[in-house]
């Protein structure tokens, strides 16, 4: 969107802006983004690389591997 230029949708609403998550730009929420909530495919790539390589994680207990989950069987098993 240039300056001055007003870009309302049909109903006379302007759209939503939100920032990028990756870079902060002002991005606007329509259909005609598609790329949104990112400003661009490389702001978009970006994020899912930094998802892929584990820089971008959600938080929580961390997740057991196949020896440790066997271990907790057994000791259910058992009774302890």
């Amino acid at each position: 969107m240039t300056s001055g230029q007003d870009s309302r949708d049909a109903s006379g609403k302007r759209p939503l802006t939100v920032p990028c998550p990756q870079c902060r730009t002002a991005v606007e929420w329509t259909p005609d983004n598609a790329y949104r909530p990112f400003c661009s495919k490389r702001c978009k790539l970006l994020d899912l690389g930094a998802w892929a390589d584990g820089s971008h994680r959600i938080a929580g207990e961390p997740h057991m591997d196949e020896t440790q989950l066997d271990e907790l069987i057994d000791k259910l098993e058992r009774g302890e």
